[in-house]
């Protein structure tokens, strides 16, 4: 049996050309009792790390992952430079669990 990294898996779409949006069934904010954003969810809570906030405090339905891309390297001029695999890399774990959607799914 052989596994694969997020990263081999294929979108079904074209990221640089569709904006995600938030699962409706999911919210996301600041605890302040955890000290970190979270994705709140009818079943319970998952904490973000600081980076997969940042990715998702963008992801609003307008923003494409190039568009993402650009505000974080503006916002964190010192990332390192393969931040684009790494938001992309995010963008489809995040998809494949069903945290965020693109077009009209």
């Amino acid at each position: 049996m052989t596994t694969s990294s997020v990263c081999d898996a294929a979108p079904r779409h074209n990221p640089q050309q569709t904006a995600a949006k938030l699962n409706p069934l999911f919210r996301m904010q600041y605890e302040k009792a955890q000290g970190c954003y979270v994705l709140l969810f009818p079943e319970g809570m998952i904490k973000l790390n600081p980076s997969a906030a940042e990715i998702l405090k963008r992801v609003d339905g307008s923003k494409t992952e190039t568009t993402i891309c650009q505000e974080l390297r503006a916002a964190f001029p010192d990332a390192p430079d393969d931040l684009e695999d790494d938001v992309r890399a995010f963008l489809i774990h995040a998809e494949e669990k069903k945290w965020i959607r693109y077009g009209d799914q």
